[in-house]
């Protein structure tokens, strides 16, 4: 079996140290020998255990965003400081605003005028004017019509010339084409008066559009956030030429509330998550951070979303995740590592990681027996869990493994155990 195998090389490695060990042994027992060594031993238990992967990561700002002039200027005033938070809307510089505020001026008296001459030929004169002469030519053709009717019985009775017939006559076709006249002005008239209007009409249309654009170019000579977040240093200082294609931001700023975190895992390891999803019926597996300095960020994240392939060159893929961040305690190009829960072991053993040793591939403890004599275990190790080996095999719950004091101790020597107190307890965590 395995075990035998491993106890077997083993015994060769620690052939010397047994035989030595037996001398120091009967050295012990001599009177006036030195008293039993201390050491401390902490007595292993079967419990259940979270194992956590962990890879490296980093922070990043997705919506950053670049502040840009959208007219061209002069910068006169700056209106924040590199690093302060700023909120969406807050104005961030001023530019010299006297050529676009008399831009405004001159498009609004463009405007007005338009629309006066609008409003005149609304008023429709002309067309008044026509209609008045086609009224007063139909009046004349009716003293015409009169004339004519009454001469004509006169002159048949020859009670009247017939060369004042003959002038009735031609004063009523005079009259009548005077008539037609009149109403072909009208018209004339009326279509031009209905096309003026429109062209003023489009004309106003066209001069409140310069209106417009006038008063945004005087809107946008005040260069605001585009969204909150922290503002980084200004590139152009008071006085500098601001100009819409510009290749340099004005500043930059970053929304912080939330962080984006991105790190890489293997292809077997992407499969075993999305396994672990499924299974738990879940969007995401929540993950934790742990920061340069080794502390844990407050706030656990999801991932969002992965990359939409692998990379042929390292097998790797990249996952994002989103964490909150209120405290704007993060920023972004910062290192650390997330970690998040792949299973739980049930019923496993820990020893400390500075109480096994290892001789070429054989892993080895010291445990106390029952009458403080120090044996050697082979055993075999499993995940690593915080400062801790999960053993598979050669410990059972209720052994005393010697964690301080090994390089005192050999096998078959009688010893004074006392519990192991841990200098300092550090956050678990697992290898990725």
């Amino acid at each position: 079996m395995l075990s035998e195998r491993i106890e077997g090389r083993l015994l060769c490695a620690l052939a010397m140290a047994i035989a030595g060990a037996g001398c120091s042994s009967h050295a012990q027992n001599q009177p006036g020998s030195p008293p039993p060594p201390p050491v401390e031993v902490t007595e292993v238990a079967a419990s259940d255990i979270p194992i956590f992967s962990e890879y490296p990561a980093q922070t990043y700002a997705r919506n950053l965003v670049e502040v840009r002039g959208r007219v061209a200027g002069y910068i006169e005033k700056w209106l924040f400081q590199p690093g302060s938070q700023v909120r969406e809307g807050q104005p961030l510089y001023i530019l010299d605003l006297r050529p676009y505020q008399a831009a405004v001026q001159q498009a609004a008296g463009n405007l007005r005028q338009s629309e006066a001459d609008l409003e005149f030929a609304r008023q429709q004169v002309s067309l008044l004017q026509a209609e008045a002469n086609l009224a007063a030519a139909e009046s004349s053709l009716v003293k015409a019509q009169q004339d004519y009717e009454r001469l004509k019985p006169l002159v048949a009775q020859d009670a009247a010339p017939k060369q004042d017939l003959d002038a009735a006559t031609a004063a009523l076709h005079a009259a009548e084409a005077s008539v037609r006249a009149a109403k072909a002005n009208v018209e004339t008239t009326r279509v031009s008066t209905k096309t003026q209007i429109a062209s003023n009409e489009g004309k106003v249309e066209s001069l409140r559009a310069a209106l417009r654009n006038a008063d945004l170019n005087l809107e946008y000579g005040t260069i605001r956030a585009p969204i909150g977040g922290l503002a980084g240093d200004t590139l152009v200082p008071v006085g500098g030429l601001v100009t819409p294609n510009s290749p340099q931001p004005l500043t930059t700023i970053v929304p912080l509330d939330v962080i984006w975190v991105r790190f890489k895992i293997s292809e077997s390891q992407y499969l075993a998550l999305e396994r672990r999803r499924r299974q738990r019926a879940t969007d995401g597996a929540s993950l934790e951070l742990v920061l340069a300095d080794e502390t844990r960020f407050p706030h656990t994240g999801r991932i969002e979303n992965t990359q939409n392939q692998v990379d042929p060159k390292t097998g790797t893929l990249e996952l994002q995740a989103r964490f909150p961040n209120p405290e704007h305690a993060l920023l972004p190009g910062q290192f650390g590592r997330v970690r998040y829960q792949t299973e739980e072991r049930t019923g496993v053993i820990l020893v400390p990681q500075r109480a096994v040793q290892q001789i070429q591939s054989v892993q080895s403890v010291y445990t106390v027996g029952p009458d403080n004599k120090v044996l050697v275990r082979a055993i075999t190790t499993a995940e690593r869990v915080g400062e801790n080996w999960i053993v598979n095999q050669g410990l059972q719950p209720g052994d005393r493994v010697i964690v301080e004091g090994l390089l005192r101790v050999r096998p078959g020597m009688v010893v004074r155990p006392e519990p192991y107190r841990p200098a300092a307890t550090q956050p678990a965590r697992n290898g990725g």
